[in-house]
This record gives C-alpha cells, structure tokens and sequence, in this order.
C-alpha cells in the first residue's frame, strides 16, 4: 500500500522499502536534475570531461583545441571556464613563456563522469531490449 513521505504539498507516493530515494522530496528532485541537465548537456561539455576521465595526467589547453575540432576558442574557453566554476575542473596555470595551462578532474568531477559513464552502460543495456 503507498503512503505519503513527508510534509510537503508536492511529494509523492511512496511504496515502503522499494525507493533508494525514500525521504527525498521530488520537487527537490526534479529541480536538482535541472541543474545537472543544464551542465552537462552544454555542447562539448562531455567531450571534455571524457579525455580527462580517460588520463591520469593534467590535460592541457591546446590539447582540448586538438580533440574538440568545430568548437571556437571562444566556445571552448567558456566552457572550461563554467566547470572550473562548477568545481568539475581544477585549472593549472604556470608562470611560463609561452604560457601553459592544464585541466584535471576535480573529485566531484571524476564522480559525474564515472555517473555519466554508468548511465551510458544502462542506455546500452537497454536499448536492445524489448522491455
């Protein structure tokens, strides 16, 4: 029998033992998946993470330019910029000439990648499926 979890106006049914998210307000929820949406759905935002996933070492600017072939300068720069914001990304700048820039993942970073790449192993799981 479903009862109701908490006291808000907005919450949901909830069956007893049967919810990983028991006790979560799905309003809250939901607004907490825009968030993760609107990051990670930007253009080239996944293309950049992945190859840092992929590396044990700093990736530096002029190897993203490399990768991520169609994006401007502009575009790319701002993006790196919105992650290191984020915390996703920690930005490495040396006093050098010519200058040099690195990016890694932050530990929140390697945790949403390691996320995405689990959702992406559900997607292929499923997507032969019948049911």
């Amino acid at each position: 029998m479903p009862e109701t979890r908490g006291q808000g106006v907005n919450q949901l049914p909830m069956y007893k033992n049967e919810c990983s998210f028991e006790g979560y307000n799905a309003t809250i929820l939901m607004k907490e998946t825009a968030k993760i949406r609107k990051l990670i759905t930007k253009r080239g935002t996944m293309e950049m993470l992945i190859p840092l996933c992929c590396s044990t070492q700093p990736v530096r600017y002029k190897e993203f330019r490399k990768l991520l072939k169609g994006f401007s300068s502009k575009t790319l720069a701002r993006r790196l910029k919105e992650l290191e914001e984020s915390k996703i990304l920690e930005r490495l700048a040396y006093n050098e000439i010519p200058p040099r820039v690195e990016y890694r993942l932050t530990t929140k970073g390697q945790e949403l990648v390691e996320s995405v790449i689990n959702l992406m192993q559900w997607m292929r799981k499923w997507s032969n499926s019948k049911s």
